[in-house]
């Protein structure tokens, strides 16, 4: 899988960079109205919010040369990345600092549905980051047109703290990972937009 760590770098680099622009501070507040049913459907309560669907009027589609496509909320900002991987984030424009972040990477290491649980804290350990927390980790998730392991997750970076949510989703075409964080004081904020597109992800 593409290293993390590199992509967050390319991410700085474009946002403070000249000729990247602005990254728009625009949030997108979605409010579900439909209440979670995780007995019913067999998903962890942790997970209920993942009901996949298309993404809501007004968001873009980015789509990898793998064939998966990564939905971004309107004002987010399209960044360079990786060959063959897709990115978007907002910027807090108080601190600079990545707000909130979205990326898609195809399947390119040993991480399996199996260990995804594992393997995804370990990455984020090896790529320098500090006191990983695990909140929540399933498999076997429904995703839009297939099925996928998910992790929920806190770290630090040398800068700030974020919480993410990082799946290992199966389809048709082959196996992609989907991340989706924001800065941990922004969490209550803007889990809502990140979950929403981690629902609308097709593989």
């Amino acid at each position: 899988m593409a290293r993390k760590r590199m992509a967050w770098l390319v991410v700085l680099g474009c946002l403070l960079g000249a000729g990247c622009g602005t990254a728009a501070t625009r949030s997108t507040t979605i409010r579900s109205t439909r209440a979670p049913s995780p007995a019913a459907s067999g998903t962890p309560p942790a997970f209920a919010w993942l009901r996949p669907e298309p993404p809501p009027p007004g968001w873009t589609v980015a789509r990898l040369r793998a064939g998966a496509t990564l939905a971004v909320p309107p004002g987010w900002r399209r960044i360079r990345a990786d060959v063959g991987t897709a990115s978007a984030a907002r910027v807090d424009p108080a601190s600079g600092l990545i707000a909130e972040y979205l990326n898609s990477t195809p399947q390119q290491g040993d991480e399996t549905l199996q260990n995804w649980s594992r393997f995804r804290p370990d990455h984020n350990l090896d790529e320098g980051d500090r006191h990983e927390q695990v909140l929540a980790a399933a498999q076997g998730l429904r995703f839009r047109s297939g099925s996928g392991s998910c992790v929920i997750d806190r770290y630090r970076t040398s800068r700030a703290g974020y919480q993410e949510i990082a799946c290992l989703v199966r389809g048709a075409r082959g196996e992609s990972v989907i991340v989706a964080a924001a800065l941990t004081a922004h969490w209550a904020q803007a889990a809502a937009v990140l979950e929403r597109a981690v629902s609308a992800f097709v593989p």
